[in-house]
């Protein structure tokens, strides 16, 4: 069978850092406040004239050179977002211009945290249906241009940045010792769609708005659907925890992780965790972990990888790949 192998990794951060100390000199807070919360010290913010598409950009540009692979070589870009570059077109067809492409299909893909999850599930659809046979898979936002700086609850939260993966289809045996993308979990309960919201939008209020969040209810969601996703993606390749070296996780809030990892007994040193270096950065998270832990070492090739999320929708999903 055909499987989703993860050729190359690349990610961006903004030069910009802002840290808890700074962020109390103008808002209501503190580090010790922050940190206690969310397990956050500091966050990355784009500069002025700074876009997603350029984040996405130098991802992108990352990720391919360590596939060895040029833009000529990719034939499907998706890029997961909640701050596009504009309202149309979208992100991915901005960032197939700058990447001088003139060929194969780009779209966003809107599943907020986890949109990088959405996209990479997506792309390893049409991987393996044979319709697309590489792909460039990114999650970017530039999230410190929603927010409320008076509302201490959502600012001190997120940050700016941008990860990417490139995908390739190759022939395989169609065994759990496979490399590639081994099994993916996609869920939406919209009934929720309350608890992580935007209090604008171009057809309500033709504004952008600014992030608003029910701390609590998300916190009690998140543990049960992470939970739900790590054990459904697990299942679906006949694996269980233990078979899992490393687990990357959305850096939303540490209490979610550890809450995660205790209850479906994962080892705390098998968790990647970045949290405390570049807050909540949406659908840049995973793939911001997951490039950062392959670069400095953790993560080497033939280990078993489990990557989860969720985000506003409520969205959650997990992708369980061997790299």
């Amino acid at each position: 069978m055909i499987r989703s192998v993860i050729r190359g990794c690349g990610s961006y951060l903004p030069q910009k850092v802002v840290t808890n100390h700074e962020l109390a000199e103008f808002v209501d807070t503190s580090d010790e406040w922050i940190s206690s919360r969310t397990g956050i010290k500091q966050r990355y913010m784009a500069a002025e004239g700074e876009v997603t598409s350029d984040l996405a950009l130098y991802a992108a540009e990352r990720a391919l050179r360590d596939a060895d692979m040029g833009p000529d070589d990719i034939d499907l870009i998706i890029v997961g977002t909640t701050t596009p570059d504009r309202s149309l077109p979208a992100t991915a067809a901005i960032l197939q211009d700058k990447l001088g492409m003139g060929h194969g299909a780009a779209f966003d893909i809107q599943a907020v945290c986890s949109g990088f999850i959405y996209g990479l599930a997506v792309a390893d659809n049409f991987l393996k249906a044979g319709q697309h046979q590489t792909a460039l898979v990114i999650g970017a936002e530039t999230l410190t241009r929603l927010l409320d700086w008076k509302d201490r609850n959502t600012c001190v939260l997120f940050g700016d940045g941008a990860g990417a993966v490139v995908l390739g289809a190759e022939q395989s045996a169609g065994t759990k010792a496979d490399r590639g993308i081994l099994s993916t979990f996609l869920r939406c309960d919209g009934r929720l769609n309350k608890l992580i919201t935007s209090d604008g939008g171009i057809s309500e209020t033709q504004s952008a708005g600014h992030i608003r969040m029910e701390g609590r209810e998300v916190f009690r969601n998140a543990v049960a659907k992470i939970a739900e996703a790590i054990e459904v993606a697990l299942g679906e390749a006949d694996l269980s925890i233990a078979d899992v070296d490393w687990f990357v996780p959305h850096q939303a809030n540490i209490r979610i992780l550890n809450s995660t990892a205790k209850r479906l007994g994962i080892p705390e040193e098998k968790v990647i965790v970045t949290i405390a270096e570049h807050g909540n950065t949406s659908s840049a998270s995973v793939p911001l972990a997951l490039d950062l832990a392959i670069k400095d070492g953790p993560i080497k090739k033939g280990d078993l990888i489990l990557l989860e999320a969720m985000g506003g929708g409520l969205t959650w999903g997990s992708a369980l790949v061997r790299l």
